[in-house]
């Protein structure tokens, strides 16, 4: 099979690009990078990623981070549908997993609506990727039954709309996907909600890359410390008791751990 023959003229292939780590990519989606004739990238998509896009491959950024989109959702959808009706083989390519906070729903809506053929090949999600930088399990028996996975985006000036007494469960990880700038209702939130201040909270900023960052404190100092340590980079928070294993040898940011042990 030729390259390109992976993907069809009018194709598009919604591709994880994982947490930064070129590593981290699946075979399957270096090789969908190598078939396509035109890549929209996210702006989260890792340098190390984009530099395995071939020079032949016309590689258009279409920005898409928190708070600073460069390109609203329907422009997105139109250029990828354009693309598709002029016969191009598409990838578009998305930070993390297409699956996981990703808006692919309605990109694949756009383009299902011209008769355009849409797969997906997933990604390494970024709280699979801080779990394993940190050395820990985001489940744990006994401790943690169970993981939910949110997003802290909303709409400017809004509050967010989450079901707080649901995600203030002691027996689970909560992972929050762009949480920086939410901290502070994050953090009120879910203690009104019933889960204690001392519940240990991780933020990890760029995840998986060389320059990774994690940062361990508990859930009531969460706004104290963020903001100076995060400042505007990529930022997950893992939250849970589960948290607080050991880690194995991975070095972490202690500014708050003492604050653990109160």
């Amino acid at each position: 099979m030729q390259p390109n023959d992976l993907i069809a003229p009018g194709e598009v292939w919604l591709v994880g690009a994982g947490p930064g780590d070129p590593d981290l990519l699946t075979r399957k989606a270096e090789r969908l990078i190598a078939a396509a004739d035109i890549i929209f990238y996210d702006a989260l998509v890792g340098p190390g990623v984009l530099d395995l896009i071939p020079l032949h491959v016309e590689a258009v950024s279409v920005g898409k981070r928190s708070g600073r989109h460069s390109r609203d959702q329907q422009t997105i959808d139109q250029m990828l549908v354009a693309a598709s009706l002029a016969g191009k083989r598409i990838v578009r390519l998305k930070g993390g997993d297409p699956a996981m906070f990703a808006r692919a729903t309605e990109e694949m809506t756009a383009l299902r609506a011209i008769g355009a053929h849409v797969r997906i090949c997933p990604g390494v999600t970024a709280a699979s990727a801080v779990a394993a930088s940190a050395g820990i399990s985001l489940s744990l028996r006994g401790i943690a039954r169970r993981v939910q996975f949110v997003t802290a985006h909303s709409r400017r000036g809004q509050a967010l709309d989450l079901d707080w007494n649901a995600l203030a469960d002691p027996a689970c990880t909560l992972a929050v996907y762009m949480g920086r700038d939410a901290a502070l209702e994050l953090s009120r939130a879910l203690i009104v909600a019933g889960l204690p201040g001392r519940t240990p909270t991780l933020i990890t900023c760029d995840a998986s890359l060389p320059h990774e960052q994690m940062l361990r404190t508990r859930l009531d100092l969460l706004p104290l410390v963020i903001q100076s340590f995060a400042q505007d980079r990529p930022t997950l928070i893992l939250i849970g008791e589960a948290v607080a294993q050991p880690d194995l040898g991975i070095a972490i940011g202690t500014m708050a751990d003492a604050a653990l042990t109160d």
